[in-house]
């Protein structure tokens, strides 16, 4: 029996449903193509305005009295802090710098429906002030603490009580994830995914997509947000093995990716020598994080309407007046991370006894829950990567790639509600011989299964690494 055939069995098994959903473009409701056309639409139609203020313009936020933080005065949502730094990770041991301080947990969540045993997935064309291209799609709900408890004095989010009132036998997965972790103050996130049996009216700015469209709309730049590529890097399948890979087509890239998924039994490492590997590097390394004024930051300045590094290196806080038609409260202000430079994300991938590895870093930022996580082999978002100020390894893999060999190139948002129009490049670079390789201490290579396998677990793998895995499909 051919394995596209096979999901007739077990139609009712809800990972058979997310797998098949991953197999599926076609879709009655809106085709892929539409969307696109769709999103375009909503861009055209709603208005939105972002300016750059002076922070005393800032309405709901301010300086404390010395400047040492900058907050709502609702003492909730996120502050601007500064933080004094000391590690023995790198070639730079100690550094200051301002950072988002936002305690709260989140909800960043889907919900999915069974249409003709395929699962759809509900996401929402959103505007955050901070994004490039104003609307991308989001998920279902993306909601911080403050948001959905209504203490901006707005309506409540769309679809709340879903997730508020599920189901456990509802909940494919519920999840605490970490955000950029060199620009929050060890944030994280609830990602989960809610499968809802009863009828739902489909809001406006909302539609079901099948997995593999959303797959294929991410091979586009800046039409996922961040939040949904998350939450999508989440989903774990199931192969009923009793029918195995058979009816794949040999040789493709979808294909690698599906074995290196699914392939539990071959791999460079196993399983435990990677968790002792990675608990290695932990008790190696230490993070120690104070929190300081923000006055006080050595090499940053506040000026009328910035917080800066003296060198005008890094990133920037910027104070922003918005006003979006159509969310929950029309018009705020509120400060902004700006990046000075567009980042790099990759990941080197190549076979190893016939099975797809990726080459994977842990990397310390200073913002971490605990200490390292997994990242791309590649992450710089804090630099020019095109004239590096040092030695990146593998830097010159990623961007002397031939074209045959680039297996993924888009650029990808940062989440707009934070960060200031901020986009990396996103790459997937095939090597055809890692043997060639040198890797340092804190590189090593993984398949996709075991790299899904980390994802089960909190703050692992960071969430650069995640959004680029959530771009991979198997069609």
């Amino acid at each position: 029996m051919g394995f596209t055939n096979s999901f007739a069995v077990l139609q009712h098994d809800v990972s058979i449903q997310l797998l098949r959903s991953a197999f599926t473009e076609s879709n009655p409701f809106i085709s892929t193509s539409e969307v696109v056309a769709w999103l375009q639409q909503r861009n055209n139609e709603v208005t939105v305005t972002v300016e750059q203020i002076a922070f005393n313009q800032l309405q709901g936020w301010q300086f404390d009295e010395d400047k040492s933080s900058l907050r709502h005065v609702s003492g909730r949502f996120f502050s601007i802090d500064g933080i004094d730094v000391q590690t023995n990770w790198g070639l730079v041991p100690s550094w200051q710098q301002p950072i988002i301080n936002q305690p709260e947990i989140g909800y960043l969540g889907i919900l999915v429906k069974e249409f003709d045993g395929v699962l759809y997935f509900l996401l929402q064309a959103k505007i955050e002030p901070g994004n490039i291209n104003n609307v991308q799609l989001s998920p279902t709900l993306q909601a911080t603490k403050s948001n959905y408890t209504q203490v901006h004095g707005g309506k409540q989010p769309a679809y709340l009580e879903h997730f508020k009132n599920a189901s456990p036998a509802n909940v494919l997965f519920d999840q605490l994830q970490s955000e950029q972790g060199a620009r929050f103050l060890q944030k994280r996130n609830r990602n989960l995914i809610v499968k809802v049996d009863e009828e739902i009216t489909v809001q406006e700015d909302f539609v079901w997509l099948t997995l593999a469209q959303i797959k294929l709309l991410m091979r586009h730049s800046n039409v996922v947000n961040m939040d949904t590529r998350t939450v999508i890097s989440c989903i774990g399948y199931k192969l009923f093995s009793e029918f195995g890979m058979s009816g794949l087509p040999e040789g493709t890239k979808g294909t690698l990716f599906f074995k290196s998924f699914f392939e539990k039994n071959i791999a460079l490492y196993s399983f435990d020598e990677l968790i002792a590997w990675i608990t290695q590097l932990k008790c190696q390394y230490e993070l120690r994080i104070r929190q300081i004024p923000l006055h006080s930051v050595k090499g940053w300045m506040i000026t009328d309407s910035e917080i800066k590094h003296e060198s005008g290196r890094f990133f920037k806080v910027i104070a922003t007046k918005v006003a979006i038609s159509n969310r929950e409260v029309s018009s705020w202000s509120q400060p902004l991370v700006q990046p000075i430079n567009e980042g790099l994300i990759a990941f080197v991938i190549t076979e190893i006894h016939g099975v797809l590895h990726f080459l994977v870093q842990a990397k310390l930022e200073c913002g971490n829950f605990d200490i390292l996580e997994l990242a791309p082999t590649v992450q710089t978002i804090t630099g020019d990567y095109r004239n590096p100020e040092y030695t990146v390894p593998f830097l010159d893999v990623v961007l002397n790639a031939a074209p045959e060999n680039i297996w993924y190139d888009a650029k990808q948002s940062e989440e707009g509600g934070r960060f200031y129009q901020e986009q990396n490049r996103n790459l997937m670079v095939h090597v055809p011989n890692a043997a060639a390789l040198s890797l340092p201490e804190n590189f090593t290579w993984m398949t996709l299964h075991q790299l899904q396998t980390f994802i089960k677990f909190n703050n692992y793998l960071n969430i650069q690494a995640r959004s680029l895995l959530s771009t991979i499909g198997f069609i």
